[in-house]
């Protein structure tokens, strides 16, 4: 028996030898979302350089086949190089744990069709925020067994000599504790919190009732807050203490260096507020403006935190008014202070984007039409594109939206509404277009570093653009954006941490490189492949994909495409718990 199940594998790998495939799983060459399908919804694999014409489901528990339909005809996604032919069984569903089984190929990762498939996902990615927070030990109780002894107090920081003024002179002590680890490192950046922050409170602004019901066990649940706005107040408390008297707000708090692969408590260099930034200070001008909004509804729970919000957003404000090209150039910096700072710089030459969403937020907070004008739509009305957090006017543009119906008398209405269908119709063509059926792929250019922020919030444009028209295909695509996280792209990897058969094991993540324990930290979103493999050397080669698609290693050495951050979970948090919030608990 032996010897004839290893003839058979020898004859399956000569056989993949020959069209030019490595010898890899079944599974691997269906490529699939790993996790699971709405039984009312698309439901789509693709099958990798195959011959076959027809697939089959499977029942994993019955081993029944249940279904079986033709594979559409085979297109090459120039992103990798691949033959994919598609395997649609969006009629199927019947709840059940299934694998999509195709002649000459094997059996697809299991998945499943059901009610309610991604809200352990969305719950997931929430909680991965209490794994990210610093100033604070996580207890077995909420983090089972990633649990973790406290690090970085930053209740004495010091004020690097970058950002010293009269009244705060370099070495000066402050206390800013709370915040987010921001990605694998021990540092806390204001300017990505911007969008990682304004993209977990518009969940809640644009799904409060949803979010209400969401639980991720964290010590704050069952407080008289949401445990999602509990979350968001661990790093909207610590951005508040980053603001200097003068409203100016510092670009970041760090160590001069990366810390090692170390777990936080060992991590005891001395830890730096560095220069005041326009950046810094206009994201956090629009984070606060729009704190504000939804704080001011839970003034019995916290007394005066909305308005104090308010306050500091217009002294922030005003203060980049007065100081409207502060730009951080770390290697300008370097030069001119000591003690050198290298790490994440999030550099920004280009503020018209950050001045408009300040700008924008704050007239929809308090009314004021000189914010309006300020805004200057008229005339920037090609200048937005995908947000990232870098080019955050968008937000801005999704905070409009969603609040069209109390400012009417926005004359650009229209033209904004139309800016933002034709952003999303360029996505949804792409999911008819593309061999894999995924908005991701539009150009060469959504493969860079973190490309699976990309991903997500073409999805999240998506859901804005569904929720504006109540068109169904919007919807549709944006589920295609979370179908190619999961598995249907051209790695075969679900980049979710916890999730999926094949998924992501060995994130660029200090705590989880140095924690001991062989499962990473669940809920965890990839970076994602990355053509520019900007840590090459670090990693000895071990790239095997480079197209855009295929440039991914599931390696701790890999920070340029296996690293994790918060404003890559955020969009992905928003767009599995959106469309929770859209489809509801579907009827069997």
């Amino acid at each position: 028996m032996h010897i004839i199940k290893l003839l058979a594998v020898n004859l399956l790998c000569l056989c993949l030898a020959h069209n030019g495939i490595s010898q890899t799983a079944a599974g691997d060459l269906i490529r699939i979302n790993q996790n699971g399908f709405y039984a009312s919804g698309p439901k789509v694999a693709v099958v990798i350089n195959t011959t076959a014409t027809d697939f089959s489901l499977i029942n994993t528990a019955t081993k029944e086949k249940v279904f079986t339909a033709p594979l559409k005809a085979s297109a090459v996604w120039e992103y990798s190089n691949e033959k994919a032919s598609k395997a649609d069984f969006s009629k199927f569903n019947k709840p059940g744990t299934y694998v999509v089984s195709v002649n000459g190929v094997g059996e697809s990762y299991p998945f499943i069709i059901g009610s309610q498939v991604n809200l352990p996902l969305g719950k997931a990615a929430l909680k991965m925020y209490y794994y990210q927070r610093a100033s604070t030990e996580l207890t077995e109780k909420y983090a089972g067994k990633w649990a973790r002894k406290a690090g970085h107090p930053d209740n004495e920081v010091l004020v690097h000599a970058s950002a010293a003024t009269a009244t705060r002179p370099a070495g000066t002590k402050i206390s800013s504790p709370r915040g987010w680890y921001d990605a694998g490192d021990y540092n806390k950046y204001i300017v990505n919190s911007g969008i990682s922050t304004y993209t977990l409170l518009s969940l809640y602004e644009h799904y409060p009732k949803f979010c209400d019901t969401l639980n991720t066990f964290i010590p704050e649940s069952g407080n008289n807050l949401p445990d999602l706005l509990d979350e968001v107040l661990w790093n909207l408390r610590w951005m508040l203490t980053m603001q200097d008297q003068d409203g100016g707000v510092y670009h970041k708090l760090t160590n001069p260096n990366f810390d090692g692969s170390v777990m936080p408590h060992a991590a005891t260099e001395a830890r730096y507020v560095v220069k005041k930034s326009t950046a810094a200070s206009l994201d956090f001008a629009a984070v606060t403006a729009q704190a504000y909004r939804i704080f001011r509804n839970f003034n019995k729970q916290l007394p005066g935190f909305a308005d104090s919000c308010l306050i500091a957003s217009k002294s922030s404000y005003t203060w980049s008014k007065k100081n409207p090209g502060i730009t951080y150039v770390q290697s300008l910096m370097n030069a001119s202070y000591n003690p050198d700072i290298v790490t994440g710089e999030y550099g920004d030459q280009g503020l018209d984007d950050e001045f408009q969403w300040a700008a924008m937020e704050l007239y929809i907070s308090t009314g004021k039409f000189n914010y309006y004008d300020e805004a200057n739509l008229k005339f920037t009305m090609n200048n937005f594109d995908l947000p990232n957090w870098a080019k955050v006017n968008t937000l801005g543009l999704y905070s409009f939206i969603k609040f069209r119906s109390e400012l009417a008398s926005v004359e650009e209405m229209e033209l904004l509404k139309d800016k933002l269908i034709k952003m999303a119709d360029s996505f949804r063509k792409n999911v008819g277009n593309s061999a894999f059926g995924v908005p991701m792929g539009l150009k060469s250019t959504d493969f860079n570093w973190g490309s699976n922020a990309n991903a997500a919030n073409q999805g999240v444009l998506l859901i804005q653009a569904y929720n504006l028209t109540g068109d169904k295909s919007y919807l549709d695509a944006a589920v295609a954006s979370l179908d190619y996280l999961l598995g249907r792209n051209g790695t075969g990897y679900s980049f979710f941490t916890g999730y999926g058969e094949k998924s992501t094991k060995n994130p660029h993540s200090r705590p989880s490189e140095s924690d001991g324990i062989e499962d990473p930290v669940p809920g965890l979103l990839a970076g994602g492949p990355n053509p520019g493999m900007e840590d090459a050397s670090n990693c000895g080669g071990k790239y095997v994909g480079k197209l855009p698609a295929t440039a991914y290693i599931d390696d701790k050495c890999s920070y340029a495409s296996n690293e994790i951050a918060i404003n890559w979970n955020a969009p992905f948090a928003y767009l599995t718990l959106a469309i929770e919030a859209i489809k509801g608990p579907e009827k069997k």
